[in-house]
């Protein structure tokens, strides 16, 4: 499967206050913007053949005279900012959006999504990581986690869609969006019998996929993946330890040594 790759690097309020930062993108890790992180991933993987990195301005210096990257400027909210890409992007049949606060991200953990993706028939796919899966790897993180009958699960930060489903999916989810603000019509939207199920632990993996399916209007997957680190977004302090002390080797910090870096270093 050869698919064109979008990296949302549009600002998130919440996350750009917590931080303490006018661009989340721009984030140093190691010498280098966290969205780059991401970026590079995204490079070494066979299966992608283009690039759009839709996101601040600030970042045209940063990748002024870096090949095989086109940059453009993010849209006021997050599908804006997707059809921007699509735009740039041009014809693929089958579009990878990832954003741009997982540096963990490796080109190994996005083929074994879309092989994954692969031995499905679906129209956009969505990788969800175990909760032990993570803890295993990474002790005591931080996540958002959701309790089914098939076990707790986070959700990641990529989605594999196929082009021409997009409008459709897009606009189905700006209806939803706009009925959160009242808990009565996104109720009648999702269903209330689903979502007590849902808050009850009733609910499979397979039941949600169908619901969200219906929802959006095109055929989606769930897709268990076993890489907790399409999960594992920046968006507080601890987070940004986190990848600093896994990516940056002691040596390139402040007052460092060469002890060695014991989750070792990926690019």
């Amino acid at each position: 499967m050869e698919v064109g790759a979008v990296v949302l690097a549009g600002n998130n309020p919440y996350k750009t206050q917590r931080l303490g930062v006018t661009a989340e993108a721009l984030l140093p890790i190691g010498g280098r913007p966290m969205v780059d992180w991401v970026v590079r991933a995204l490079q070494k993987t066979e299966a992608v053949r283009r690039l759009v990195i839709v996101g601040p301005p600030e970042l045209a210096e940063y990748y002024r005279d870096k090949e095989a990257v086109i940059l453009v400027p993010a849209g006021s909210n997050v599908i804006e900012s997707a059809r921007r890409g699509l735009t740039s992007l041009g014809n693929f049949p089958w579009v990878l959006f990832a954003t741009a606060d997982i540096p963990l991200l490796t080109p190994a953990a996005i083929m074994d999504f879309l092989r994954r993706c692969a031995l499905r028939e679906a129209d956009f796919y969505y990788p969800i990581i175990r909760r032990e899966d993570g803890e295993r790897k990474y002790p005591g993180v931080k996540r958002t986690y959701v309790r089914v009958r098939d076990g707790t699960f986070t959700g990641g930060n990529l989605l594999l869609i196929r082009q021409e489903l997009f409008d459709v999916c897009a606009a189905r989810s700006e209806k939803l969006i706009r009925a959160r603000k009242s808990p009565l019509a996104l109720g009648r939207q999702i269903g209330f019998t689903f979502i007590l199920r849902f808050l009850l632990h009733l609910v499979t993996v397979a039941e949600a996929e169908s619901r969200i399916s219906r929802l959006l209007g095109a055929r989606g997957a769930g897709v268990i993946c076993p890489y907790p680190e399409i999960g594992i977004d920046v968006d507080k302090e601890a987070d940004l330890e986190l990848v600093r002390r896994v990516l940056v080797p002691e040596e390139e910090k402040p007052g460092g040594c060469s002890s060695g870096n014991p989750g070792g270093r990926q690019g």
